[in-house]
């Protein structure tokens, strides 16, 4: 009984380590390419747009095995991601709002597809959020992927 017990904890502390191991980068400057193996000879799946953000599933060597927004796998090359968190919007209109509540002043909106650069962490349902012409404010964690 007592082995079933510590290989269950194991279990759940290994579970709860890879739950927090969440990770998401973004694309570089320049579009890559992505591929259905981690080698230059596999075969291309799609093309990723400069900014994208992946979450991170496994590095192995040169390769990341990365989730784009829409759920699909993919490797890449690890020297193409760069730590800065981009975020996506993934409704049709996400509202930016000047302070992190939903009867605040929007200082604009995002149509789905836009890409946001992550200000600050979120905190509770909010986050902080930059366009790339410079307008900061705070959007619904809800309504951007890349958390």
């Amino acid at each position: 009984m007592r082995l079933i017990t510590t290989l269950v904890l194991l279990g759940c502390s290994s579970f709860a380590a890879m739950a927090h191991a969440l990770e998401y980068r973004s694309v570089g400057a320049s579009p890559i390419v992505m591929y259905d193996a981690p080698t230059a000879r596999g075969i291309k799946l799609a093309v990723a747009p400069a900014g994208m953000p992946v979450e991170v599933i496994l590095t192995s060597g040169a390769w990341c095995r990365v989730r784009d927004a829409s759920g699909e796998l993919s490797w890449v090359e690890a020297k193409d991601l760069i730590p800065r968190r981009n975020l996506v919007v993934k409704t049709s209109n996400a509202r930016i709002r000047s302070a992190p509540e939903e009867y605040a002043a929007m200082i604009f909106s995002a149509d789905k597809h836009v890409l946001l650069e992550m200000a600050e962490p979120a905190v509770g349902a909010w986050v902080k959020v930059k366009h790339r012409d410079g307008q900061t404010g705070y959007v619904r964690t809800s309504d951007v992927w890349g958390l």
